[in-house]
C-alpha cells in the first residue's frame, strides 16, 4: 500500500479517518460561528468527509470541495448531496478565482501541504475580505494523532514512523503564525479533544491499518508484527466489555481577510 494508495481509497479513508475529521469537525464548526447561507471552499476534501459536515450544520449556498485525487473525489460525488461541486486541485494553485467564497477550509491537510504559507496564501486569495480562513489538523508531536500509541511503539522499536510532509505546521504556534504571517486579522486557536470508541483491539487495529502505520505494517516480518500490535495492545485501555477507547486532539486556527 502506497502513500498515494492510502489517499485514494475513498472508503478505507472513511471508516479510519473519515469518522475521526467528523468528531473534530463537530466541535470545530461550532467554535468557527460561520455565518449560514455562504459559500465555502474545502481545500483536500478527500472522500467528502468534512464536505458532508458543511451541508449538514451549516446550511451553505455553496460548497466547492477540491481534492488532487480523482478516486477520493469519485467517492465524494456518489456520497454527498446538496448544493456541492468538486473539482481535481492542489492547495498551492486552487482552481477558483479570486475573491469567490466567504469560507476558506482545509480539514486535516495543512500538514500535507509541501508548502504551508504558499497554501494559506491561497487561502486568503480566494477568500473575500471579512472572510473567513481556518483549519485543523492532528498534533503531530504532542500525542494528538489518533495512532499515536503506535507511533510510541514503532519508535520504541527502533523505527521512525512515516510523519506527514509539513508536521512543523501542526503545531499550535506554528499555525497561529502562519495565520498571522499571512495578514489575516482575529487570529485564535483552539485544541480541540475528541475519543472515539472501538469494539475491540482487533477492530482499533484493523482500521488503524488504513493509514500510514499499515503502509509500514506490510514491510514487516510477521514476527514484528506481533511484536508491535502486542505492544501497542498493553498501551490501550479497555473497559469491562473489551472496548478499547482512544483520545487524539487536534490544532484548529481561524482568522479574518482584512478589508
Amino acid at each position: 500500500m502506497t502513500a498515494i494508495a492510502l489517499f485514494n481509497d475513498g472508503a478505507a479513508y472513511e471508516r479510519m479517518m473519515g469518522i475521526w475529521s467528523r468528531l473534530v469537525g463537530d466541535q470545530f464548526l461550532p467554535w468557527l460561528a460561520a455565518p449560514k447561507g455562504v459559500n465555502w471552499i474545502d481545500i483536500g476534501c478527500g472522500n467528502g468527509a468534512f464536505t458532508r459536515q458543511l451541508v449538514e450544520q451549516c446550511d451553505p449556498a455553496s460548497v466547492l470541495g477540491v481534492d488532487p485525487s480523482e478516486p477520493q473525489l469519485a467517492f465524494a460525488r456518489a456520497h454527498t448531496a446538496g448544493p456541492v461541486s468538486f473539482k481535481t486541485g492542489g492547495a498551492l494553485a486552487l482552481p477558483a478565482e479570486d475573491d469567490g467564497f466567504e469560507s476558506a477550509v482545509m480539514a486535516l491537510v495543512l500538514f500535507f501541504v509541501p508548502q504551508p504559507a504558499k497554501g494559506v496564501a491561497e487561502m486568503c486569495r480566494v477568500t473575500r475580505p471579512g472572510g473567513l480562513v481556518s483549519a485543523y489538523c492532528w498534533d503531530a508531536f504532542e500525542g494528538g494523532f489518533p495512532l499515536d500509541d503506535c507511533w510510541v511503539e514503532l519508535r520504541n522499536m527502533g523505527y521512525q514512523p512515516i510523519m506527514p510532509p509539513s508536521s512543523e505546521a501542526s503545531r499550535l504556534q506554528a499555525m497561529r503564525d502562519l495565520w498571522s504571517d499571512a495578514g489575516l486579522l482575529d487570529v485564535e486557536t483552539k485544541v480541540i479533544s475528541v475519543e472515539r470508541s472501538f469494539a475491540s483491539f482487533e477492530e482499533y487495529w484493523d482500521v488503524g491499518m488504513a493509514s500510514s502505520v499499515g503502509q509500514m505494517v506490510e514491510t514487516f516480518e510477521p514476527s514484528v508484527v506481533e511484536e508491535l500490535k502486542g505492544r501497542v495492545r498493553d498501551r490501550l485501555t479497555t473497559d469491562a466489555a473489551r472496548r478499547v477507547r482512544v483520545t487524539a486532539f487536534a490544532n484548529a486556527v481561524k482568522g479574518v481577510v482584512p478589508a
